[in-house]
């Protein structure tokens, strides 16, 4: 059996750009269903930074201190280790925002955030379990997409889907859409070891003899994130649970001992990189944003913010035909034209990174001298509020242009079809 729903606009996705694209349509009196196929937000590799550009919109949407009451710790500077010498790369307190740092907080707190904040509005369903397994086509023209839930097929037409289901994206695939690929020379272990009272707050990256290692303070525990060649992991695994072990030790001598917390592969996480974008990001009746449209690299940690920058781009531009029932295409193709060239800039210095300073990292059996632009900052610390500036706000911030609507009673529950 299939049930059937008309709504005004589709997502497909529950992530940063699918929730926020959802909580801004809704929030304009838009009606929205947006499908997530798992169960909750609860996924243990998610990206945790929230970048002052995210919390500005929070700001703007009258939110941001509800936002910060859930858990997180901040980051107010970023820095690198080489050998023994630190080297502040960002300095975020500088920053002309009200939140003048990262925060450092779950992604599943920041989704369920984003759904309560939504839920407060009658023309919103969140529909939980809902796999996106094809796409609604007519005369062709996207009117839609099919779905799986444990209880029935599902058939959602609408005016606009939006693909934001992430770098494997069935929307785009079923769309025919074919991202192109940028490459990646890198891939990321991510796992967790304890954190004491005594040890650094700060979130910070260490370099050594073809090694590096990013910790990322949670609180009570540091979040790890080891970059490895691209395709290296079946080679580590195959030298051993200890091998790795003494090589996270080496590494970071202050967390001596922890690195025995790691009993067993299952506690560590592959991320297989990916750095790639549509040249087309729609076609009549769909429009791809955040992941769908383009992959990136862990680098900085942009990807979420990225991805919530496109959610606000959206809907500024789709709100109004949208409402007034107009085409569509003139909208998608201006969403477009806005987020690619941010998205160019950014996959561009991270492809930078990567290659000309990972990759012989990565390669190199000594131990690395800091690169120029590290010892010019390192000299100059006032320097290092542009890397914070472009990787706090990007290169095209965006901004709420949408109006807001009556809110129902908060914590309407998400449509449940089981």
């Amino acid at each position: 059996m299939t049930d059937t729903l008309d709504t005004r606009c589709c997502v497909a996705g529950g992530g940063p750009a699918g929730l926020m694209t959802g909580f801004l349509l809704a929030r304009a009196g838009v009606d929205v269903v947006v499908l997530e196929k798992h169960k909750d937000f609860f996924r243990d590799f998610r990206g945790d930074t929230i970048h002052p550009s995210t919390l500005e919109l929070m700001n703007e949407l009258g939110r941001l201190e509800a936002f910060l009451e859930l858990p997180h710790n901040k980051a107010e500077t970023l820095s690198a280790v080489f050998g023994e010498d630190e080297i502040q790369v960002a300095d975020f307190r500088h920053l002309p925002t009200r939140c003048k740092f990262l925060a450092i907080m779950p992604q599943w707190d920041f989704l369920n955030f984003l759904a309560s904040e939504a839920r407060a509005y009658p023309n919103f369903r969140l529909l939980m379990e809902a796999e996106v397994d094809d796409l609604l086509i007519e005369d062709g023209k996207i009117r839609g997409v099919a779905a799986q839930t444990p209880s029935s097929r599902l058939a959602i037409r609408a005016d606009l889907t939006i693909g934001a289901d992430g770098r494997s994206s069935t929307v785009r695939e079923k769309a025919g859409l074919v991202p192109r690929d940028l490459g990646a020379p890198i891939d990321v272990l991510w796992f967790r070891l304890s954190r004491k009272p005594e040890d650094p707050p700060a979130t910070m990256g260490r370099f050594a003899a073809g090694h590096l290692m990013v910790q990322i303070n949670r609180g009570d525990y540091w979040q790890c994130a080891y970059v490895i060649a691209k395709g290296g992991f079946d080679a580590i695994k195959a030298a051993g649970l200890d091998s790795f072990r003494q090589a996270i030790s080496s590494l970071m001598p202050g967390l001596a001992g922890r690195p025995d917390e790691l009993q067993d592969w299952d506690q560590i996480k592959l991320l297989t990189v990916q750095v790639n974008r549509l040249e087309k990001w729609w076609r009549p009746g769909l429009l791809c944003i955040g992941d769908a449209a383009h992959a990136m690299s862990p680098i900085g940690g942009v990807g979420v913010n990225l991805a919530v920058q496109d959610a606000v781009a959206a809907a500024n531009a789709l709100v109004p035909p949208l409402r007034a029932g107009q085409p569509l295409e003139d909208a998608m193709a201006a969403v477009q034209a806005r987020r690619m060239w941010p998205t160019r800039v950014t996959q561009q210095l991270q492809l930078v990174i990567q290659d000309r300073l990972l990759k012989p990292l990565l390669a190199s059996k000594e131990l690395p001298a800091p690169p120029l632009p590290l010892r010019i900052m390192d000299h100059w610390p006032v320097l290092s509020r542009l890397p914070a500036r472009l990787i706090g706000l990007g290169v095209r911030p965006e901004h709420v242009q949408t109006p807001d609507v009556a809110r129902s009673a908060p914590g309407q529950p998400a449509l449940d079809l089981q």
